[in-house]
């Protein structure tokens, strides 16, 4: 905290000037210790209230600050990796912030990724208007038929976009993303309760998130015709527990049409 800089011009009480206060013979004056005790107490307040602020800020930005499964994704890529092989060197993911995960991606080795951004994009920084302008991420409602042929990518990962969605377009939603992949489907979703949208998203995604829980999830994609990949989820969940890693979402892996 920036302190206010002192007068020069200011004169001192009891003689004039600073040379008489240490005066042997010069009367003692209150001014010193009450211009001490005022330095103390700029010093103290500062000092307080710049460690409450910080974790003022900190506690902000947590309210603030929304949790989100993309982020997730970030973490769970290197047991990804080995659980689905090969079939991480073609993936495409779907969910806001596309343009992270995409650019995580194409730093591994042998990735070609490519992004939808399911919401209209503001703000963005550099890096992603140019995967955008070079078709590597595409901005598209995924209520509607995604812009690719079936099975043109190995291995689909959506992440906080279904959860904005009805049970009337994840009927839709699902299956496309399942008819676009050929090695599998990827869904990460929050837990019930866990996350909520903030007032200022509603009018991005049209509707509050939705978490649902695994049990809904085992329903829903009996009713859609698809299987989990139990072999990619013993993989998976193997690979995780070996590093000790636990995920904050929920992580479904889904066969893909044949």
């Amino acid at each position: 905290m920036s302190r206010r800089p002192g007068n020069p011009t200011r004169r001192f009480a009891g003689g004039g000037s600073l040379g008489g206060l240490f005066h042997p013979k010069s009367r003692p004056t209150p001014l010193l210790p009450t211009v001490l005790l005022i330095l103390g107490a700029v010093l103290v307040i500062g000092y307080f209230y710049r460690g409450s602020g910080s974790s003022g800020s900190s506690a902000l930005s947590r309210l603030e600050g929304e949790f989100t499964c993309t982020s997730e994704v970030h973490q769970a890529i290197p047991y990804l990796k080995k659980a689905y092989g090969d079939s991480m060197r073609k993936v495409l993911h779907v969910g806001p912030d596309t343009c992270s995960v995409v650019s995580k991606l194409l730093k591994e080795e042998e990735t070609e990724a490519w992004g939808v951004e399911p919401y209209d994009v503001e703000d963005v920084d550099v890096n992603c208007k140019n995967l955008i302008r070079r078709g590597i991420v595409r901005v598209a409602d995924i209520k509607f038929p995604l812009p690719y042929r079936p099975k043109s990518f190995a291995l689909v990962i959506v992440s906080d976009a279904v959860d904005y969605l009805s049970p009337k377009y994840l009927n839709k939603t699902i299956p496309e993303l399942a008819r676009v992949s050929a090695d599998g489907l990827v869904i990460v979703t929050g837990y019930p309760g866990h996350s909520r949208a903030k007032v200022a998203e509603l009018s991005k995604f049209g509707r509050p998130a939705k978490m649902r829980s695994s049990s809904w999830w085992a329903r829903f994609f009996v009713q859609a015709s698809l299987q989990e990949n139990d072999a990619a989820i013993k993989k998976f969940e193997q690979a995780a527990a070996s590093d000790g890693y636990k995920s904050r979402c929920q992580i479904f892996h889904v066969k893909s049409f044949h």
